[in-house]
Parts: C-alpha cells; sequence; structure tokens
C-alpha cells in the first residue's frame, strides 16, 4: 500500500530520520573518499592506511602501482635521500594536437601527478650503498617516454658517475609518448649511451622491472642492466599481449610477459617482493662495487 503522506516524509537513510544532528556533525569532507581501497584480485576493501603500510602489496599478493616519491622513500634506508632537479627541456615543440594541445595534456598531467614530468631522481643510501636512484612514475602520462624523460635519465646516469656510485633504474611505462614523434623515439638512443657512460665508469646499472614495462623502455634502457629484478607479476614486454594474439592469431601460454615467466626464459634474472628489493639491490651494488659502501 502506498503512503499517501510519502511526499512530506524526509527523504534519506535512517541516519537522517532518526539523528539529523548526526550527519551534520559527521559531514562528507569530514570522510575522504579514499578511505577504502578495493583489491583488484579478491574484491576485498582494504584500509588504506593499511595499504600504505605495506607499500601498496595486497593480502592477495598484488604489487599495486605506486608513484615516484613513494617508490624513492620505500627504497631508500629509513626514507632518507637528496633529490635530484631534472632539466628542463622544451615543451610541445612538435605543436601536436590529437583534438587536444599536447600543452594542455602536459598540464592536466602535472596538477594531477603533482610533478612536472614522469621522472624523478634521488641519491642516499640503500641498504648502506650509497647510489643513484631513477623511478619512473606511470601516474604521469602511463610514465611514457619523451624529451623530458630522457634527459632525466642522462642527467641521473651521469650523476652516478659523477659520484662514484651505482645507478638504479625503476621502470614502468607504456612506452613512448606519441605526442613528440621522432624526439620520442631519440631518447631510446640517448638512454643507451648513457648507459653506456656508466658502464665505462665501471659502476653497478640495476633495473628493477615494475608494472608495466613496454614499449621504447623495454626496447632500450630497461633490459641494459648489469642486473634486472622485476616485482612479482609484473607486465613486461615490447608490444602488449593482445597485440601479439591479434598478430600471430594464436592463443599465449598462460602468465605470458609477465615477471615469473620471463625470469623462466633467462630474460629477468630474479622476481622480488616489493618489501625486499631494498635488501637484495644493496646485496647485488655490493658485490658489484667489490665490497666498496661509499658514503652517501
Amino acid at each position: 500500500m502506498v503512503d499517501k503522506n510519502s511526499e512530506n516524509k524526509p527523504r534519506g537513510g535512517w541516519l537522517s530520520r532518526f539523528a539529523p544532528g548526526v550527519r551534520k556533525i559527521v559531514s562528507r569532507r569530514d570522510t575522504p573518499d579514499n578511505l577504502w581501497v578495493k583489491d583488484p584480485d579478491s574484491g576485498e576493501m582494504l584500509f588504506r592506511t593499511d595499504l600504505e603500510a605495506a607499500l601498496w602489496v595486497t593480502p592477495s599478493g598484488r604489487h599495486m602501482r605506486i608513484n615516484a616519491p613513494t617508490r624513492l622513500k620505500a627504497t631508500f634506508d629509513d626514507g632518507v635521500f637528496e633529490s635530484i632537479d631534472t632539466p628542463d627541456v622544451p615543451e610541445d615543440p612538435l605543436k601536436f594536437s590529437d583534438g587536444k594541445p599536447y600543452r594542455d595534456r602536459l598540464n592536466a598531467a602535472r596538477k594531477a601527478a603533482g610533478r612536472k614530468d614522469t621522472m624523478a631522481i634521488g641519491f642516499g643510501k640503500i641498504d648502506g650503498v650509497a647510489a643513484v636512484v631513477i623511478v619512473q612514475d606511470f601516474t604521469f602520462m602511463g610514465g611514457s617516454l619523451g624529451m623530458a624523460a630522457g634527459e632525466a635519465f642522462v642527467a641521473a646516469a651521469r650523476e652516478a658517475v659523477k659520484r662514484g656510485v651505482p645507478f638504479v633504474c625503476f621502470t614502468a611505462a607504456g612506452g613512448a609518448r606519441m605526442q613528440e614523434g621522432a624526439l620520442s623515439l631519440m631518447q631510446m638512443a640517448r638512454t643507451t649511451l648513457a648507459v653506456q657512460e656508466v658502464k665505462a665508469a665501471q659502476l653497478p646499472y640495476v633495473v628493477v622491472l615494475t608494472d608495466p614495462t613496454t614499449g621504447g623502455v623495454t626496447a632500450s634502457y630497461a633490459m641494459l642492466g648489469d642486473v634486472h629484478l622485476a616485482e612479482p607479476n609484473a607486465l613486461i614486454g615490447f608490444a602488449g599481449p593482445r597485440v601479439i594474439e591479434t598478430t600471430i592469431r594464436e592463443k599465449l601460454p598462460p602468465g605470458f610477459q609477465r615477471a615469473e615467466y620471463l625470469q623462466g626464459k633467462g630474460m629477468v634474472d630474479k622476481v622480488v617482493a616489493r618489501g625486499d628489493l631494498p635488501t637484495t639491490l644493496g646485496q647485488i651494488m655490493s658485490m658489484l662495487m667489490g665490497g666498496k659502501r661509499k658514503a652517501a
């Protein structure tokens, strides 16, 4: 039976009907929208603070993507490091537009990610070993490789040579930045030459492949390390699985292009959980440096 007086009754849940004062005291702005995070695998709702304490690794073992500041803090001892500025480069040299000007896309990405481009550089100690670390931030335009990223990589490599310490690179990219055309593709050659400068100085270059590492990044500095580590289940390859399946018209093997599969094929040296990376990196760098631990 329909209540004829329903139009005169207050709308909303039981809290608004029985305790309207509470709703006013505890307003929506006092409860963050991102207080809970959904586990992509199990669907379980996870308390954000617990997830942050676990370095964004879910109870199901999923290593969620993290931004550059979080990665740097998790890598260096006690989260302490010296931030190194990335060089400035010409913006939108091709005056590119794909329905929206590239300059507008850059500004939107900077506002969303809180940084001027995808790369972040830090210097400090990792398990007691001084190192220069460069991190590719996937939250900035999919970690795409453009002029700014290439220039930052070169600067970080030369900083490692200058300080006489190992160079560590955390990769995460969807490929080259199409808005910069050939200028983006040129960064593959420039970063390769920068890696050779590090090796010419007889310093270790260690790569940590994170989810996802694809395209021109995989075809250049991501595969030039003395040692290649990877986070569990990270997608690593040149073209994506769907593109390959469409091209060859065959079903790919289970786990194809994932870190564990590639370790079995010799493309990855070791799959390491995020929480164990600092210790593993410290051991590898110390060994490659002949036991020398440079002071930061």
